[in-house]
């Protein structure tokens, strides 16, 4: 349920929740679908999530937590430093028109859409036949019923179907974060040393 791009996809699975305890399905009212379900969010959370980054600097620091807090601070901040450093790194020797991990979702996406056919409605407006499915892309508003192309900001397989029907490019219709110069600038603060301890 928490990754469900639709409602409906998301109802049918509560619905099975309900049936397996009626608890569960009371307790996860009780928490707000806005703190776990991807559809619910009030901002775009694209794909994290989990707390799993909180647990792997959890477990990289179990040795330092030993340490007076000045050591602690230090170890810290050297790991950032070097996260910091490491992934910028990555960016600056990413020479695809997105990032790495961003480009390989986008051709698996881009495979996908090979069985697919496009029937146009409008200049914007697109049928797509999917197995025997049909979801309607709008390119205007960067849109596809199946939910992905505007939650993740990143062609659907979908949308992409529309565009080779059209002879477009995809990086048009490609949040820009997930440009290598944008990642970038996500890492161009640096992480500052901490003074002398004497200071």
């Amino acid at each position: 349920m928490a990754k469900a791009y639709t409602q409906a996809e998301f109802d049918s699975l509560m619905e099975k929740v309900e049936k397996v305890d009626i608890r569960v399905k009371e307790y996860l009212e009780l928490a707000g679908y806005e703190k776990w379900a991807r559809l619910y969010a009030p901002v775009n959370r694209g794909w994290t999530m989990t707390s799993n980054i909180g647990e792997s600097i959890n477990d990289a620091l179990v040795s330092a937590r030993e340490l007076p807090i000045y050591d602690f601070l230090e170890e810290v901040r050297k790991m950032f430093g070097r996260w910091n450093c490491s992934n910028r790194k990555e960016a600056t020797q990413t020479y695809t028109t997105l990032g790495k991990k961003y480009q390989e979702m986008l051709t698996l996406n881009e495979a996908m859409s090979t069985r697919m056919t496009v029937v146009p409605s409008t200049e914007y407006l697109h049928t797509v036949n999917d197995g025997g499915r049909h979801y309607t892309v709008c390119l205007l508003e960067r849109k596809c019923v199946c939910g992905r192309f505007q939650v993740d900001e990143l062609l659907c397989p979908h949308a992409w179907a529309v565009l080779k029907s059209k002879f477009l490019m995809p990086e048009e219709y490609c949040s820009n974060y997930y440009r290598p110069n944008i990642v970038i600038m996500t890492y161009d603060m640096p992480v500052y040393p901490l003074l002398d301890r004497n200071d």
